[in-house]
This record gives structure tokens, sequence and C-alpha cells, in this order.
């Protein structure tokens, strides 16, 4: 049994890595594939060793796609967020301390929640049948706080809104099985992309030094938010680390570019581990990857610890392999023509989404796209966008 653990990690980073420098492909295309093709693989393995590689999977792809939404502005649902602070250091000859800056985060985030976790077992048991009847009004609240905090409220007012209703209907199409990825890849990815392609960008040489441009006291912060966001998007249907990351910036004030960062990657381990705990306090799978790992096998203490184990390591693993591969990365990008990289991007993504969505997807990424565009220029706080997830949320709540 032990041999067939230590084969199912090594698989599940190995996909990982797979999975988070690959523009698109989510750890949720791979969890559903592989649930569709359990019955095979049962007949070779142990549910066990299937959960194992699930875990090290997510977690990997977690650190992993730092890499891709620094480098390339090609973001996943999670760290959609981070894609604007990092193309700016990009600019500045600083990807690689960006990714730094997102991994150490990432790893500490990943240390927090495991200390968390017995606070939030208990938090999850007690707290939650309390809260449970005034979520949508307190989701309300945090939501105009948002807005109203803004200078330019009425523009903020506009993008939240556009995007919303955008998700709304998205989310009411049963013929798109990913509704996520046009809409994220048009609001976050595709219009940064089109204003760097005519802005005629050019990427510098990138610097590879040791130091982190992170006070010790930033990241305290940072997790603290982090901490309190992580609760929050478990309590709330449909709400996951991007949306999570947009709280935990209201508890987090001013905080800088590489502040954000370290939010965002710290964000995207915890809601991994939290999802597992959510799942083996209240039996509710919210993450993609944790409710494919639900159907395959049941988590009792001993399996959970194991989860908990399999998580530690693996992305202990996955900070080497990262910080390695973006040294990889920054020798490479600014030999290469960047409006004609930019152009791959876009036309790769689009081709995605015609594969995933069909032509109604690429419909939905064309409408993202242009209300992307509202952000950058009415200089407006991106995070505005995530109405499309959060206006959802809210209707579902209510109705």
């Amino acid at each position: 049994m032990l041999f067939q653990i230590i084969i199912a990690t090594l698989a599940g980073i190995a996909c990982g890595i797979f999975t988070g420098i690959t523009p698109g492909v989510h750890v949720n295309l791979v969890a559903t594939t592989l649930l569709a093709l359990s019955p095979w693989f049962l007949s070779i393995t142990s549910p066990l060793s299937l959960g194992v590689f699930i875990m090290a999977l997510a977690v990997t792809h977690s650190f992993l796609d730092t890499i891709p939404s620094t480098y390339l502005g090609a973001p996943d649902s999670e760290n959609a967020l981070s894609v604007l602070p990092a193309q700016k250091m990009l600019l500045h000859g600083e990807a690689y301390q960006a990714v730094k800056i997102t991994i150490m985060g990432a790893y500490s985030g990943l240390i927090v929640s495991i200390i968390l976790v017995p606070f939030f077992i208990v938090i999850a048991n007690y707290l939650y049948p309390l809260l449970k009847p005034y979520l949508a009004y307190l989701l309300l609240v945090i939501i105009i706080f948002m807005l109203l905090r803004e200078k330019e409220k009425f523009w903020s007012i506009t993008l939240f809104l556009m995007s919303g209703t955008l998700g709304v209907v998205v989310f009411s199409l049963p013929q798109i099985k990913d509704p996520l990825f046009p809409l994220l890849s048009g609001l976050f990815g595709l219009s940064g992309l089109l204003i760097s392609f005519f802005e005629n960008t050019k990427i510098p040489e990138q610097k590879i030094t040791t130091e982190i441009k992170l006070k010790w006291k930033e990241l305290g912060r940072v997790l603290m938010g982090s901490s309190l966001g992580v609760f929050l998007i478990q309590f709330f249907p449909g709400m996951g680390a991007a949306q999570g990351a947009v709280l935990s910036n209201q508890v987090v004030k001013d905080v800088k570019d590489e502040g954000y960062l370290a939010l965002v990657g710290a964000m995207g381990t915890m809601s991994v581990i939290f999802s597992l705990v959510t799942f083996f306090t209240l039996n509710k799978a919210k993450d993609g990857s944790i409710v494919a790992l639900s159907k395959l096998m049941t988590v009792g203490l001993p399996e959970f610890l194991l989860l908990l184990a399999v998580y530690l390591i693996a992305g202990s693993i996955a900070v080497f392999l990262t910080l390695s591969l973006s040294k990889k990365f920054s020798k490479l990008i600014s030999k290469i023509n960047y409006k004609l990289l930019v152009s791959c991007i876009i036309l790769f993504v689009v081709g995605m989404c015609l594969v995933l969505n069909g032509p109604l997807g690429l419909l939905v990424m064309m409408t993202s796209t242009a209300i992307g565009l509202v952000a950058p220029l009415k200089n407006i706080p991106r995070n505005h966008a995530m109405g499309c997830l959060l206006l959802p949320v809210v209707f579902y709540l209510l109705l």
C-alpha cells in the first residue's frame, strides 16, 4: 500500500506540472476525466491511491499555474486577479521576483492552513449553522462595501453589474460545459493581452535575484486576510479562491502589488486544503478536485491525515519545481517576439474555448473580453469584474 501511495503522489505531482504550466488546462479537467475513467483505474489500484493522486495534483497545480499567469498573462480561475501586478513586474524585468513572492505566499499559506485545520473544524461545526440563514445578506454587505469605497463609483458599479449579468446568463446556459474558462479568460486574460498587443509591449531582460521584495510584516497581514477570506468562501456556494482574494483584499487594506501576489498565492493553496476540511467536516465538496475525490472514496480521520501529509509533501516539492521552471522561463521570455507570443496565446486560448464550449463559448469569451477592457480603460480595479461570480452566488442564495 505504501508503494502505491508514493507512486500516486509522484504521478499527481507530474500531472500537476503539466496542468500548471499549460494555459487553459485546469486541474478540474483532469479530475473529472479521472472520475470518468475510475472504473478502469479501480480495477488496478485502490480508491485511496486515486484520492492521493488528486490531492498531489491539486496542490502542485496551485503552485505551477503561477508561471503562465506571470509570463504569459493566461490566468487560471484561482489566480486571475494576480495577472495585472505580475505583468507589471514582467515589464520591469522582475517576473522571477513575482513568481518568488507568489510562491512565498502560497507555501506560507500551506503551512498556516495546516496549523488552522483544528480551528476551522470547530468553526465549521458550530459557526456555520448559525451563519447559514444570513449568508446572502452578509455577501451583499461585503459587495456594497467593496463598491462604495471606490473613488470611481459609477464605473466600478457598472463593471460589477455588467460582469455579474454576464455571469448570471452564462451559468444558466446548459450548453456551456466549462463556463469559468471563457468568462475569466476574457475578463482577466484576453483583455489585458489585447492592450499589450496594441501598445507594442517589449519584454526586457529578466533579472534573477535571491532577495524577495516582501516584508515579513506585510506577509503576516496577507496571511491574516487570506485566512479570513478562505474561511468565508467555504460557507458560500460557488465561491472559490479568486473571490476569496477579493474579500481578503478588503481586510488587508492598501496592500502593494507584491503583497497582493502573495495574497493570491496563499488563497490558492489554502482553498485546496480548506475544501478538503469542509468535505471532511460538513460532507460538502466545493472545489472541483475535492468533488471528484468525494465520489471515489470516503474520508475518515486516517484518510484525512494521510491527505494532509500528501498535501504538505507535494507542496514542498512544487516550490522547487516552480522556481526552477521560472528561471528557465525568465531566460527565454525576453528572447521571444512578445507581439507574436501574445498572438499565439490569444489563438491558443480561443482554440481551447472552441474545443471546450463551441461557438457559444467563443461568443461568451468575446463579450467578457469587451467587459474586461472597462477596468484598464477607466483605471478602476479589475476585482469588480468578479461580479461574474459574486452576483450569481447572491441570486443562488436568495432565490
